[in-house]
């Protein structure tokens, strides 16, 4: 398996604790979300209809997609009505003021 490209889609100042953010990287569609400091990353697409998950509510690690309200654990990718339905999780590092995700 490849090693991941890390690439910086934003500064800690972008992402205040309890939200998310809807970044590119290397041409896919990500959410960057901000757990009380600690930095997680998910696919943006809801797997119900396609909803912007970065735009959600964050609860806690939970994301709640603000189209109709499927829940995601930010952590692991996995739906929370569904364990078997999982978005896409990438490691995420912090080096200085930078996020870096890695696909």
């Amino acid at each position: 398996m490849a090693q991941a490209q890390f690439t910086k889609v934003a500064s800690r100042g972008d992402i205040p604790a309890g939200s998310g953010k809807v970044v590119e990287v290397g041409g896919k569609t990500l959410a960057v979300f901000n757990c009380d400091g600690t930095f997680y990353a998910t696919d943006n697409t809801c797997l119900h209809r396609g909803g912007p998950l970065g735009e959600g509510m964050l609860s806690g690690a939970t994301v709640t997609c603000p189209w109709h309200g499927w829940e995601y654990d930010v952590k692991t990718g996995a739906c929370t009505m569904d364990e078997a339905q999982k978005v896409a999780t990438y490691p995420v590092k912090v080096e200085g003021d930078d996020i870096l995700v890695g696909v």
